[in-house]
This record gives C-alpha cells, sequence and structure tokens, in this order.
C-alpha cells in the first residue's frame, strides 16, 4: 500500500480489524447440511482447514431469498456471530457482541463490539446490511 508515496504496509490496529469482521461478515461460508438450500457456495478453502472445522466467512448469504421480517434480523444476527466466533476463539477479542436491528421496512443495521484482551472496545457499524446482501 502506498501512503504518502511511502510504502506502507503497517495497518492501524482499528483498521486491521475492521478488515477482520468485513472479510469474516462478506465471505460466503458454505452452508450448513441442514440449510434449506440447493447452493451451499462457500470458500473452497474451507475443504482442507488447517484446522479442523475451521470455517471462514458467514451464511448470510442465504438471506438472499428472505423477506426482511424481525426472524431474519434474529437470523442475520446468529449469523454474525457465528463468523466472528474466530475472534475470541482466537484471543483477538476476549468478547463479541452483536446487534441488529430492522431500522426500516428494508434496511437492517449491523452493530459489532468487540472487547478486546486490554479491555478496550470498538465498534463496527454496518448501516444498511441488507443492500449489501443484496448487492444493492
Amino acid at each position: 500500500m502506498l501512503m504518502n508515496k511511502k510504502v506502507n504496509t503497517a495497518l492501524p490496529d482499528q483498521e486491521r480489524l475492521r478488515r477482520a469482521v468485513m472479510i469474516s461478515l462478506f465471505t460466503w461460508r458454505r452452508a450448513e447440511p441442514d440449510d434449506d438450500t440447493d447452493t451451499p457456495f462457500g470458500w473452497w478453502g474451507d475443504t482442507w482447514p488447517t484446522v479442523q472445522n475451521d470455517r471462514i466467512g458467514s451464511r448470510l448469504h442465504l438471506l438472499k431469498r428472505s423477506t426482511l421480517t424481525n426472524q431474519t434480523a434474529q437470523k442475520a444476527k446468529e449469523y454474525i456471530a457465528q463468523a466472528l466466533t474466530w475472534m475470541t476463539d482466537d484471543g483477538i477479542a476476549l468478547r463479541v457482541d452483536v446487534d441488529v436491528v430492522r431500522t426500516v421496512i428494508d434496511r437492517l443495521m449491523a452493530t459489532v463490539i468487540l472487547t478486546l484482551p486490554d479491555h478496550d472496545t470498538k465498534t463496527i457499524s454496518i448501516n444498511n446490511l441488507w443492500s449489501v446482501i443484496h448487492a444493492k
């Protein structure tokens, strides 16, 4: 990466955390066997993980054909929490709190609060999660 015409490979901690969350949420995780879908998708690297059952991504893509209801918002919250579990498992965060709110008839807002090992908190918000899921 160039910054002020100089190569800069170091990212601020806040940016690294934000990127890790975004990659975790918006990379498609393979659907579970009991998910109702004909297209399980998923990242090919999960086929041969270096750590057993280690997976990348979320199942948010499964909501693409859903109608936005309060139940859909709850499902999105579950998928986000599942996608970010690795952060506590790997010691990146002590705790990950997720809130998903239906703000208007066709909009979901997701908030992720990371409690870091030094007990500092970082908040990452996605203001229109529904449009991101639907690529609008």
